[in-house]
């Protein structure tokens, strides 16, 4: 660029500031002429007053139900871990019944029953799924897809693979399903 240039650049910029200063003045000396009466200030003051206690409510509100829903899944870590564990009480279970030892299944149901009764009372829930249901992609996880046996089976659950959990109403485990295709 030439020092021309640059000079005509300056005084447009000058020149633009010295508008902008006269249309800051003008605008300041009309704000200046009309001076709000005390009802506009109280009615002023008043409306800052109701957004600001209703923004507090509303604080009030989402932190309750924040702290609720804290207090709901606040194990959810610790129901996530011992769910393998409830899964493999199941299949011992299932193998100690082939064995037919009724001391063995006697003692190892009670442990499994404690467990789950405990669980249970602290908001866990096991979610249900039948052969023949319909598969939703929102509460299902299909691992796979096998050719239906029957017509109607086409696009519902043929097995379940694991089963599924809730704790509260937040799904913490989705059940493992085989689907028909």
């Amino acid at each position: 660029m030439s020092q021309k240039e640059n000079i005509q650049e300056e005084e447009i910029k000058k020149e633009q500031e010295t508008a902008q200063v006269e249309e800051n003045q003008t605008v300041e000396e009309e704000v200046a002429t009309e001076e709000p009466t005390a009802e506009e200030l109280i009615q002023v003051e008043k409306d800052k007053f109701l957004r600001l206690f209703a923004e507090f409510e509303n604080y009030k509100k989402r932190t309750s139900r924040e702290r609720i829903e804290l207090f709901k899944t606040a194990g959810q870590e610790l129901m996530t871990a011992l769910l393998p564990i409830m899964d493999d009480f199941d299949r011992g279970l299932a193998e100690i019944k082939k064995a037919k030892d009724k001391e063995l299944l006697k003692g190892m149901q009670l442990i499994s029953d404690k467990l789950k009764n405990t669980l249970t009372q602290k908001g866990l829930t096991a979610i249900e799924v039948n052969a023949g249901d319909t598969f939703d992609a929102e509460i299902h996880e299909a691992i796979t897809q096998i050719p239906a046996p029957s017509e109607d089976l086409k696009g519902k659950v043929i097995d379940c693979v694991e089963k599924g959990y809730k704790l509260g109403d937040k799904i913490i485990r989705y059940p493992k399903v085989v689907i028909g295709q």
